[in-house]
């Protein structure tokens, strides 16, 4: 692997990227999105008192961080992808559960490695997992996709997302919307960007540079099955645990207090 670069991808102008409120946001779409209205209108969402409100899960579970300290662990497919759960972003969706059921959310997380044996085609498996969910307990509201992001420069160099909070070196955090740009049938993106935008309201306001801008895709990533359904890139694969697992625990607080409102 190639010499990791840290970096911290904060704006320092709206070239490039719908900016209101406070939030930026990559459109990688060619639809149109009037930010500021999205801003500021509610988030059609209630979390009912009975059942599961929250469904966190991962369509490609096997994603891992650059081995670090202790947490070393047998690669399953390249070198930063592995089935043991202490150490890919399965654990990370712990982490997130953790702190949710703390708050006082009802939480179920689907374990389930959609992406192994064979990469190709998780979607359409995590997709029928989350269908099934969906089926037994209609109280879920809410939708996380929990994965890390892989970014690497053109001379093979791996970065790695990070900011400092309170002292403390932490992964950076992306939100991902996904739209019927590409295709899909999936007339209430509109909604889902709505949630997004009120998660990284919270986060700006609480950390000083853990969430990067907003991004907005041409693919659906299943949110169509679902309102209230995000994408959550928690650090890149050269992140470490560590740094994720720190990340993690920021994000879900303040996507907790976000959902708290909504009981």
């Amino acid at each position: 692997p190639g010499d990791i670069v840290p970096r911290t991808l904060v704006p320092t102008s709206t070239q490039g990227s719908d900016y209101a409120a406070g939030i930026y946001l990559y459109n990688r779409t060619n639809l149109p999105v009037d930010l500021a209205a999205i801003a500021s209108a509610p988030v059609e969402i209630t979390l009912p008192e009975e059942g599961p409100q929250v469904l966190i899960m991962h369509t490609h579970g096997t994603e891992a961080y650059t081995p670090d300290g202790e947490d070393i662990y047998t690669p399953s497919d390249g070198n930063t992808r592995t089935l043991e759960e202490a150490y890919n972003v399965v654990r990370i969706g712990d982490e997130i559960e953790r702190i949710f059921t703390e708050m006082g959310l009802s939480v179920i997380h689907d374990r389930t490695l959609y992406d192994y044996p064979k990469y190709n085609g998780a979607y359409d498996r995590s997709a029928v997992g989350v269908e099934e969910y969906l089926a037994q307990y209609p109280s879920i509201k809410i939708v996380l996709d929990v994965h890390r992001d892989a970014l690497e420069g053109s001379g093979g160099e791996i970065y790695k997302m990070v900011s400092t909070e309170a002292g403390e070196k932490v992964a950076q955090v992306m939100l991902v919307v996904g739209t019927d740009s590409g295709g899909a049938s999936h007339p209430g993106w509109a909604d889902n960007l709505a949630l997004a935008v009120r998660f990284q309201k919270e986060l700006i306001s609480d950390y000083v540079s853990l969430a990067r801008p907003i991004a907005l895709r041409s693919s659906s990533y299943n949110q169509e099955l679902s309102p209230g359904s995000l994408l959550v890139e928690v650090g890149a694969h050269g992140n470490t645990l560590q740094e994720a697992l720190a990340a993690a625990r920021m994000f879900a607080r303040a996507a907790g207090a976000v959902l708290l409102e909504y009981k």
